[in-house]
């Protein structure tokens, strides 16, 4: 009876898979998404037509899932690794790890190619792809000039604001960019390759950004998630005045129930902000999601069992009864459902 009860009452946000079968392989362009293989999924969003659009880095195409009938598709790449294929259709070019995919605001695709070291857009009405910003060839340069002339060094997250800026994690550089998308100039926004943690409270140009591996955009603040600082700190990109979120720069898993401040992270790799205004993040060493709750201060685990727990288990039960390997994207639904790029498991999983 007593069993009966708790399995009653308890309300507790729940996981399951979604997409992949836990093997990495290239299979079908196409098909039944719990029946497709995903290899490595990373970023995931929620594209304007309701779809979650997925980042499968192992076979370098960017997949489309619709949620209403669990059809997978693909919406760039080939399943080959290279760079080819600018002013053809999007499903014919090559890529080179996909790691992040956005939209704007008329429902053009983004996404960056980490081992490609550059942007990439699809045309909403055309299907046809093309460069937006890097080279192709890894290293630093071409602040103030074209940003298709450009180098970054392994970019691994994008946004965009409502202004028609695009945003850069350029990681290997230490440094966010940012891209006019009119003008097509590229600049620093924040970091200078020096490898030390923001300072709170400071303007961003020019100054130290350790390892920006996440970015999110909320109106006219930037959510930024530091891999290598463990950390995870808000920009007003009005002022560029940096503010301190939650994490002490240290490596490790605690603070849950506390001040997010005095928190520890485990290289953070993925950032979303929830209807609420929470910040999701996914602590991707510790193979848990963390949610920051604005308003207290506080931090807790919403899925994942803690760095001990690795692996695929868990669906059907409560979320922080899971274990998950070394996930990597976020995003969130209008309605709060997560969604996460579950990459080692070869899975796409839903907390709601």
């Amino acid at each position: 009876m007593l069993t009966i009860q708790i399995g009653i009452c308890d309300d507790s946000p729940r996981i399951e898979t979604i997409a992949g079968t836990g093997i990495s392989e290239v299979g079908a362009m196409e098909g039944p998404a719990l029946e497709s293989s995903i290899g490595n999924p990373f970023g995931v969003e929620i594209g304007p037509d309701g779809a979650l659009y997925i980042c499968e880095v192992d076979h370098h195409r960017v997949r489309r899932l619709d949620l209403k009938t669990g059809h997978l598709s693909t919406v760039a790449g080939t399943g080959r690794k290279g760079y080819a294929g600018d002013g053809g259709p999007a499903t014919e070019a090559l890529l080179n790890e996909p790691y992040e995919v956005r939209f704007d605001e008329v429902g053009n695709m983004y996404f960056v190619e980490m081992r490609n070291h550059l942007v990439r857009k699809v045309d909403v009405k055309t299907g046809l792809i093309s460069t937006v910003a890097g080279s192709g060839v890894a290293g630093y340069g071409g602040d103030g000039g074209p940003a298709l002339e450009a180098k970054l060094q392994q970019p691994h997250s994008i946004d965009l604001d409502d202004r028609g800026n695009l945003y850069i994690a350029d990681i290997g550089n230490h440094r966010i960019r940012i891209v006019d998308l009119e003008t097509g100039v590229i600049e620093s926004l924040a970091g200078n390759g020096i490898k030390k943690l923001p300072l709170e409270g400071e303007t961003v140009r020019g100054k130290p950004m350790l390892g920006p591996r996440a970015l999110t955009v909320e109106g006219r603040t930037l959510w930024i998630a530091l891999r290598e600082g463990h950390s995870v700190w808000k920009l007003d990109l009005e002022s560029e005045v940096i503010t301190h979120i939650s994490g002490t720069g240290k490596k490790g898993y605690s603070g849950d129930g506390g001040p997010a401040l005095q928190a520890t992270f485990n290289g953070p790799k993925g950032i979303a902000v929830g209807p609420g205004g929470n910040v999701f993040v996914v602590d991707t060493e510790n193979q848990v999601i963390r949610n920051i709750d604005v308003t207290t201060g506080e931090i807790s685990t919403v899925a994942g069992h803690g760095p001990a727990y690795r692996g695929p288990a868990g669906d059907g039960g409560p979320a922080v009864n899971a274990s998950m390997n070394r996930p990597h994207g976020i995003c969130v639904g209008a309605d709060g459902t997560l969604y996460i790029g579950d990459s080692e498991n070869h899975r796409v999983r839903r907390v709601r």
